[in-house]
């Protein structure tokens, strides 16, 4: 601790010593009800400060992050807790959650994501292959007549489904390119055509 510091404690510390004696003393014939509203302060001092300290997690997880829309039709988009972005996107009128991956090429679908979509798997040519973090896969592409991410609508989109153990749906590089402008500041992902 800085002398700055200790001398802040100091002050709080003498402080705290002035209240506390001055309510003993106002407070000499009733004890219990003067130690009933100190826990009760106390808890209330102790729940402030805890959820001063856990806010960004509070809000992270209470205030899910919602992508918004702003006047001039940029995209705001913040970071989810565990640090990527995600994007609720309609395929088709059916809305899918997609993880933003910089790294990823294409606008890639699990087998699950798919079959809700209507697509039938079993039918799908996997002549495509891709290589990810747990090696490579195949791949099939699919058609989407409409994609639709806030006030953005791209028509006839090529997605592709993977042929393996993947949750979910990566929004890769394909479809960030069609923004002018792709930016990441600070916490937030910003979009606009």
């Amino acid at each position: 601790m800085t002398g700055d510091e200790l001398g802040r404690l100091a002050y709080l510390v003498l402080l705290g010593a002035a209240v506390a004696g001055y309510a003993i003393v106002a407070n000499r014939g009733n004890m219990s009800r003067l130690v009933r509203q100190a826990a009760l302060w106390a808890f209330i001092f102790i729940g402030v400060i805890v959820a001063i300290g856990l806010w960004d997690d509070i809000r992270r997880t209470t205030l899910p992050g919602v992508a918004r829309v702003e006047k001039d039709g940029t995209l705001r988009v913040p970071r989810a807790r565990d640090g990527h972005f995600y994007l609720r996107v309609e395929l088709d009128g059916t809305p899918v959650t997609f993880m933003v991956d910089t790294g990823a090429t294409d606008i890639v679908l699990g087998l699950g994501t798919a079959r809700r979509l209507g697509v039938d798997v079993d039918a799908l040519p996997f002549y495509g292959s891709a290589q990810t973090a747990n090696g490579p896969v195949r791949t099939a592409p699919v058609r989407i007549s409409e994609m639709r991410i806030g006030p953005f609508v791209d028509r006839d989109v090529t997605v592709w489904v993977a042929d393996g153990d993947m949750k979910g749906a990566l929004l890769g590089m394909a479809y960030l390119r069609r923004f002018s402008r792709v930016e990441i500041r600070g916490d937030t992902l910003v979009l606009s055509r």
